[in-house]
């Protein structure tokens, strides 16, 4: 791939963009994944007891964490790319200089990890607001650099099924048929033991399964042995889907 620098180049334009934003942009990250941790840690947590000595919602937070780090993602390589490429026609102007074009939708990628980032750090505080803080600091920091990656790994993905999307409502298919069955059944709300083991191995292969498994590890301080699965998962998919993905979008935008 035609990669350099100047991928960064197209990650400062979107940031000085976002700065219109930031305020709006800051509460709808924070809005839906507020009301899963509060409705679900502290209205259900009730009843739930404790996870392995600790409270349900030390349980919970790994999970919103990421899950909030894909939905800010994949949403803005979804609506966000589809906006640039046909309304704002952002992408023929910048392939017009010297910035390539794979240097534009990876740049773009990078873009959507940070945006998925800083919505998993509002959240981060939030928990810590309630009290429930990784057990030390390496796993904060170890953390933040497992958001970043799992950010590209979904808006890699998002960035496929954007290379392929006609109109808006193209992006209801991967929503509604992708990304709302992996947030229920990829062990965000509760274990995957007590499932059936069709539903077990189906769940092995959504990549918000291993995401979630390696968030809540580091958060936790305990590694599993099987926890290196998920990793190794975890980078075939993120480099794959990047891959793919640029190639994907490369296509379209150089016929």
């Amino acid at each position: 791939m035609n990669l350099s620098h100047r991928l960064l180049h197209v990650f400062v334009r979107n940031l000085v963009s976002y700065k219109r934003f930031v305020v709006t942009t800051f509460i709808a990250s924070l809005v839906q994944p507020l009301f899963y941790l509060v409705t679900f840690g502290i209205g259900m947590g009730a009843y739930m007891g404790h996870f392995g000595g600790r409270s349900y919602l030390f349980f919970l937070v790994p999970g919103i964490l990421i899950t909030s780090v894909m939905m800010t993602s994949t949403f803005e390589c979804l609506y966000g790319t589809f906006v640039k490429m046909i309304h704002e026609r952002l992408y023929d102007a910048l392939i017009a200089t010297p910035v390539s074009a794979e240097d534009a939708i990876a740049g773009d990628i990078l873009w959507a990890s940070f945006r998925g980032l800083i919505s998993g750090g509002l959240m981060m505080a939030v928990a810590a607001a309630m009290g429930i803080f990784p057990v030390s600091v390496l796993s904060f920091v170890l953390l933040v650099f497992v958001m970043a990656f799992i950010g590209i790994l979904f808006a890699s993905l998002a960035m496929i099924v954007t290379s392929f999307a006609p109109n808006f409502d193209f992006f209801n298919y991967y929503t509604e048929l992708v990304i709302t069955p992996m947030l229920f059944f990829s062990g965000v709300f509760f274990p995957l033991d007590n499932f059936p083991g069709w539903m077990k191995t189906m769940a092995q292969f959504m990549p918000l399964t291993h995401a979630v498994a390696i968030s809540r590890a580091v958060y936790s301080g305990v590694y599993p042995r099987r926890v290196l699965f998920n990793i190794a998962v975890g980078l075939v998919l993120g480099l794959t889907a990047f891959v793919v993905g640029v190639g994907r979008m490369r296509k379209r935008l150089i016929k």
